[in-house]
C-alpha cells in the first residue's frame, strides 16, 4: 500500500511540474531577453548608479557578483551583532561573533546552514531585514550567473555577458518577489503562521506552561522554498506545524523548490535558439531525480534494522502527518536542489537511506539543483561530456557551435574539483588534527562510531555544496565548525562562479562553428545517457572511498 502511495505522490508532483515547465521557462527567458526596463527598475538603477543598457565582460560581471555578496556579508553580520538595539528584537541579545560570521556567510551563499534555534536566537528584525532579504538576493545571484553562461553559449564574438546589476534586479523584481507573494498567500490559506505576536504562554494538557513563538513565517517560508534557500523560521524547519501544517502544504513546498530549477532548461533552450537542447538537459536532470527518489524511498520503506523492522517501517524522526514515503520524497527534493529544508530528520534515516541525500549533494545538486546553480552545474558537465565524446571519436569537441579547447576544459575541470576538495579536506582535518578531533568527539558528535563520521561528512558536504540541511545529531555551533563550515560555504559558492563566468566569457568571445557530419548531436537520447553516465562516474565515484568509511560501512554492518 505504501509503495503505491509513494508512486501517487511522485506522479502528482511530476504532473504539476510538467504543467508549469513551459509557461515559467518561457517567462524566465522573456525576463532576461527583454529590452524594456520597468519604472521601479529604472529607479533602482539611478540609485545604484548603473547604466542598464551597458554590457559587461566576464571579469566585470564577476566583480559585480563578488562586490554585492561581500557587502551582503558585512551588512548581515552587523545586523546580527546589533540585534539587541533593533526594533522587534523580542528581548533577544546580540548573536555571538562566531555564529554571526557563520550565519552571514550561510545566507549570502544561499546555503542557509543553521547551527542554532532560529525562533529563540533571532528577533523579527534580523529575520526580515537580514535573512529574508538574503533569501531573495542570493537566489537572484544564482539565476544571474546561469543566465550569463547561457548568453556566453548563445552569443557570437561579443565577449560580453549582459549586465549583472540588471540581471540581479530583474530576477528579484520580476520573478522572486511576485511569485513568493502569491506563494505566501497560499501558505497562509493552508494554515502557516503569519503574525507579529511574539511569544505566547499557554497552559498544556498536563497543567504546565509552554512559550509558543509566532512570527512572519509564511512570507519567509515562501521565499525559503522558491529561492532554494531552506533556512527555517523554527528549529524544526518544515517539520514544524507552523511552517508546514498538512500534506498539501508539504506538496506545495516541494513544487516551490523545484519549479524554477526544473523550468530553467526551457529558458536555456529558448535563449540559445534550440529548445531541444533544453529538453536534453531536462531529461538528464529528470533521470537522476527519478533514480534518486526511487532509491531513498525504497531504502526507507524496507527499513533495514532491528527497530524499523519491528515497527513495520522507519518511523523515527518523521511527522506522522507525512509518513515515510512523503518524507523521503521531500528529502530527495531538498537535497537534489540546494534547498536544505527538511520535513523529517535525515539523521534518523536508515544508513543507506541517509546516504542517498548525501550523494544527491555530492553530485553537485544538478537534478535539478538550486535556482541557477543547478543549470550551470549541468551545463559544465555537458561540456565535460562533449569533450570525452570528442576524445572517443578523435575530433575537436564542440558544444552548441562553441569549440572546447584547453582553456574551456581546464575551467570545467576546476569547477568539478572544487566541492570534492572542500568536502574531503574539511572532513579529513576534522579527524586528523588531535585537538579538533577531541573537541568533535566530546562536544559535537552525539552518535560515536560510523554514524558520527557520517554526521561530520554530511555537514561538510552540505556546506560545500551550499545545501544547508544536516544530520540532526551533530552540534555544529563550535569554534571549529562555525569557521570551517563558513569557509567551505564561501569557497563552495564563489569559486565555482568564478570558473563558470570565465567559461561563459571564453564562449562569448568565440564565433559559431557550423555543424558538420562529425558533430555530436547534443539533443538526442544518446547524449542524455552519456551526460548521466559522466555525472555518475566523474563526480559520484570521487566520493566512494569516504562513503565506504561512513554510511556504506554502517549500512552493510
Amino acid at each position: 500500500m505504501e509503495i503505491w502511495l509513494a508512486v501517487a505522490q511522485f506522479a502528482t508532483l511530476a504532473l504539476i511540474l510538467a504543467i508549469v515547465y513551459r509557461p515559467l521557462g518561457d517567462y524566465l527567458a522573456l525576463t532576461f531577453t527583454s529590452g524594456r526596463h520597468l519604472r521601479v527598475e529604472r529607479g533602482l538603477y539611478r540609485v545604484v548608479g548603473v547604466a542598464p543598457d551597458s554590457e559587461q565582460t566576464w571579469g566585470a560581471y564577476l566583480r559585480g557578483v563578488l562586490a554585492f555578496s561581500f557587502v551582503g556579508v558585512v551588512i548581515l553580520y552587523a545586523i546580527q551583532r546589533l540585534q539587541a538595539v533593533l526594533p522587534m528584537s523580542l528581548g533577544i541579545p546580540a548573536i555571538p561573533e562566531g555564529l554571526s560570521f557563520n550565519n552571514a556567510i550561510s545566507f549570502v551563499t544561499n546555503t542557509n546552514w543553521q547551527s542554532y534555534s532560529p525562533d529563540v536566537t533571532m528577533g523579527y528584525a534580523v529575520q526580515m531585514a537580514g535573512l529574508a532579504v538574503q533569501n531573495f538576493v542570493s537566489a537572484a545571484v544564482g539565476i544571474a550567473v546561469a543566465v550569463a553562461l547561457i548568453r556566453g553559449l548563445a552569443r557570437r564574438s561579443t565577449g560580453t555577458l549582459g549586465n549583472f546589476w540588471v540581471d540581479l534586479t530583474r530576477a528579484t523584481v520580476r520573478i522572486l518577489l511576485p511569485l513568493s507573494f502569491l506563494a505566501a498567500i497560499a501558505l497562509v490559506i493552508g494554515g502557516v503562521v503569519q503574525n507579529f505576536a511574539g511569544f505566547t504562554d499557554v497552559t498544556t494538557l498536563t497543567g504546565g506552561t509552554q512559550s509558543i513563538p509566532g512570527g512572519p513565517v509564511a512570507s519567509q517560508e515562501a521565499i525559503k522554498e522558491l529561492g532554494t534557500n531552506g533556512g527555517g523560521f523554527f528549529n524544526a524547519n518544515s517539520a514544524h506545524p507552523f511552517e508546514n501544517p498538512s500534506g498539501w502544504t508539504n506538496l506545495f513546498q516541494m513544487v516551490l523548490m523545484l519549479a524554477i530549477p526544473f523550468s530553467l532548461p526551457r529558458t536555456f533552450g529558448a535563449m540559445v535558439g534550440d529548445k531541444r537542447q533544453g529538453y536534453a538537459v531536462l531529461a538528464a536532470m529528470a533521470t537522476i531525480f527519478v533514480v534518486s527518489l526511487a532509491a531513498v524511498t525504497t531504502f526507507e520503506l524496507i527499513g533495514s534494522g532491528t527497530a524499523p523492522e519491528a515497527a513495520g517501517g522507519s518511523f523515527e524522526g518523521r511527522e506522522q502527518r507525512f509518513g515515510i514515503s512523503f518524507s523521503a520524497l521531500f528529502a530527495g527534493a531538498t537535497t537534489l536542489t540546494s534547498t536544505g529544508a527538511v520535513d523529517s530528520m535525515h539523521d534518523s534515516y536508515t544508513a543507506l537511506g541517509g546516504m542517498i541525500p548525501m550523494i544527491n549533494m555530492m553530485l553537485g545538486e544538478i537534478a535539478p539543483g538550486g535556482v541557477g546553480s543547478g543549470l550551470y552545474g549541468m551545463l559544465v558537465l555537458a561540456v565535460i561530456t562533449v569533450f570525452i565524446a570528442g576524445l572517443l571519436v578523435g575530433r575537436t569537441p564542440e558544444y552548441l557551435g562553441k569549440k572546447i579547447g584547453p582553456r574551456e576544459i581546464k575551467l570545467a575541470s576546476l569547477y568539478i574539483l572544487t566541492t570534492p576538495t572542500l568536502v574531503l579536506v574539511g572532513t579529513a582535518l576534522s579527524f586528523a588534527i588531535p585537538a579538533i578531533r577531541a573537541d568533535l568527539e566530546s562536544t559535537s558528535i552525539w552518535n560515536p562510531g560510523l554514524h558520527g563520521f557520517s554526521e561530520v561528512l554530511y555537514a561538510f558536504t552540505s556546506a560545500s555544496n551550499n545545501n544547508g540541511s544536516a544530520f540532526a545529531g551533530l552540534t555544529a555551533n563550535t569554534p571549529w565548525l562555525n569557521a570551517a563550515l563558513g569557509v567551505c560555504m564561501l569557497l563552495g559558492r564563489f569559486l565555482p562562479m568564478v570558473f563558470v563566468l570565465a567559461l561563459a566569457g571564453s564562449f562569448a568571445a568565440q564565433g559559431r562553428i557550423p555543424a558538420t557530419a562529425g558533430t555530436l548531436p547534443t539533443h538526442r537520447p544518446q547524449f542524455v545517457g552519456l551526460l548521466v553516465g559522466v555525472t555518475v562516474i566523474v563526480v559520484a565515484l570521487t566520493y566512494f572511498p569516504v562513503l565506504a568509511l561512513g554510511p556504506l560501512a554502517e549500512g552493510l554492518a
